[in-house]
């Protein structure tokens, strides 16, 4: 049976708290680090408007 399942940033992050509870510190910090680069967005920036005057 194939399922298609996507891991999502919640598994991942609950598989990083396992590795650190057991005590794979670096493993974990590895698992978050990649995760991290994957989710990067690109920098949306807003351009500020003048202030209304009442």
């Amino acid at each position: 049976m194939k399922t298609n399942t996507k891991k999502t940033y919640f598994d991942t992050l609950m598989m990083a708290i396992t590795f650190a509870e057991a005590g794979e510190y670096e493993t974990a910090k590895g698992i978050l680090e990649q995760t991290n680069q994957q989710r990067k967005q690109p920098e949306t920036r807003v351009e500020q408007r003048p202030a209304l005057e009442l």
